[in-house]
């Protein structure tokens, strides 16, 4: 299997551009899909009935095929990136949500109590006390949720979407092996580089794991 690179230069515009396309729909993904799970993992660590339900109805949702998601969202969003980032979003809830229930049961109860002795109202210790020290949990979710919107993107371009994923069905379509190699070794970097960039804030936000190190 040989790389044609002048196909290569003659298309970094392209490259370019569906990169970017690629990037956003993850992490726009990943975004919607901490907005959604931070106040519901709040409300499964507090109201410990609501816990089972939510966690399991965030397992049932994660195992219906990613094609099976974009297909059903087509009557309500059409062939739209809307219906890209809802399903990528479905996907990162599992992950997202129990990552974060996990991460505010690992605070210990004696700094709850702590704080609550001092007279720090509910909202105050959850925002400056559980979810700091959740934080390296929460991130690790966050790492794993993004490394996953990455590779499932492609999905999408069964839809008319998906990113890099077109140059899959572009080389398959050909036979031209070249956009297929770009494709994944591009998806691959793009993976790589935002885990690492997610490390990295992760290190600025929890100064106080550096100093105890």
């Amino acid at each position: 299997m040989t790389i044609d690179w002048s196909w290569i230069g003659g298309h970094t515009d392209d490259l370019t551009s569906l990169t970017l396309s690629h990037l956003q729909a993850a992490m726009t993904a990943v975004l919607l899909g901490l907005l959604i799970s931070l106040p519901l993992a709040v409300l499964a660590h507090r109201v410990r009935p609501l816990r089972g339900f939510l966690l399991g109805l965030s397992n049932v949702l994660f195992t219906i095929p990613s094609i099976a998601i974009f297909v059903l969202l087509l009557p309500v969003s059409g062939l739209t990136r809307t219906t890209t980032v809802i399903g990528l979003t479905v996907y990162t809830l599992v992950v997202l949500l129990r990552n974060t229930v996990e991460g505010l049961d690992s605070v210990p109860a004696k700094t709850k109590e702590a704080a609550k002795a001092m007279g720090t109202r509910p909202l105050r210790t959850l925002l400056t006390v559980e979810l700091p020290l959740a934080l390296p949990v929460i991130m690790a979710g966050v790492r794993i949720a993004t490394i996953m919107s990455i590779s499932l993107v492609s999905v999408a371009t069964y839809i008319g979407d998906g990113g890099l994923g077109q140059l899959f069905t572009d080389g398959f379509q050909r036979d031209f092996p070249t956009p297929v190699i770009a494709g994944v070794v591009l998806t691959i970097l793009l993976a790589v580089v935002a885990d690492a960039l997610l490390v990295a804030l992760q290190y600025v936000l929890t100064p106080w794991r550096r100093r105890r190190a």
